[in-house]
């Protein structure tokens, strides 16, 4: 199946745009989807880095681990769910600098890999949803950082 791709013009510099996207105990009030994160152990995120999310799956709220990929500030990011879901969200993010630079357009690619009933669930569900809810916080994102100029 393909990725979900959204992409959005931000009037912020490429650096505040990383710094804020990429601090997973924001991504609440950005993705309406998650109910809260909590980044495991201390100091900056990393490659490595993990972070203890809830996210609404359907009707249900659902607790995982979403780890740090790959980590390119202020250019790139990847996040991927971990532990034992029956679906495996990826997350790939770039930002490229616009108007050199004052600008910014973030493009995230959002994919899954199912096993086991995940692979029902994955276009019943969880793609439907992705669907919906990835432009509505891109534009989430946009709003809130061009609120805090």
């Amino acid at each position: 199946m393909t990725a979900i791709v959204e992409s959005i013009e931000i009037a912020r510099r490429p650096r505040d745009v990383f710094a804020y996207a990429t601090d997973l105990s924001r991504y609440p009030e950005w993705q309406r989807g998650v109910g809260s994160a909590r980044l495991q152990g201390n100091g900056p995120i990393r490659e490595g880095s993990r972070a203890v999310m809830t996210r609404r799956v359907g009707p249900r709220m659902v607790e995982y681990i979403e780890e740090v990929t790959e980590l390119d500030p202020p250019r790139s990011w990847t996040v991927r769910s971990v532990g034992g879901l029956p679906v495996t969200a990826i997350a790939q993010s770039a930002i490229e600098p616009l108007d050199g630079g004052e600008r910014s357009r973030i493009t995230i690619n959002l994919d899954f890999k199912a096993q086991g009933i995940g692979k029902l669930l994955l276009p019943l569900i969880v793609r439907r949803q992705a669907r919906k809810t990835l432009p509505r916080e891109v534009r989430e994102l946009k709003e809130i950082l061009e609120r805090r100029r």
